[in-house]
């Protein structure tokens, strides 16, 4: 059984975390997908709920941050 790819085209990926906002691998895990073994690809599955977690607060901890304002 071939494990598909979680991708849900919205490609973009966040600055600090490496992840992609849709599937929430990162760049070098979205270029590997069709060489990866279902192992693999399953391992990368299994991460994505503590990805989403260190996006979600790593969203919230730039949006609690205070904009800096030049005059």
């Amino acid at each position: 059984m071939t494990i598909q790819s979680p991708c849900i085209d919205i490609c973009k990926l966040d600055g600090k975390t490496g992840f992609c906002l849709g599937c929430l691998r990162t760049r070098d895990e979205i270029r590997a997908w069709k060489t990866m073994s279902d192992d693999v690809r399953l391992a990368v599955i299994n991460q994505r709920p503590g990805r989403e977690v260190i996006l979600k607060s790593e969203t919230q901890a730039t949006q609690a941050t205070p904009e800096t304002q030049t005059s």
